[in-house]
């Protein structure tokens, strides 16, 4: 699977659990389970409840994805 095969929507943090997973819920509705992309884990970029974050999704599994970044 190559960077173009991603899927990338959008999200607002409900819920923040255990090893810098989270709870985002989509723009269309659906609660899926997410964790920190590199790039913020490396920066110690903190991501908290109710923020909006860019998420990217495999198209094999709808049920996970990585937050790539958090808007301000």
């Amino acid at each position: 699977m190559s960077k173009t095969d991603v899927i990338e929507t959008e999200g607002v943090v409900i819920e923040v659990m255990p090893r810098t997973m989270f709870k985002v819920k989509l723009v269309n509705g659906h609660v899926i389970e997410a964790y920190l992309g590199g790039k913020l884990r490396l920066n110690n970029i903190k991501v908290l409840e109710g923020d909006r974050v860019k998420i990217e999704m495999s198209p094999y599994d709808l049920t996970k994805g990585r937050i790539i970044y958090r808007n301000k």
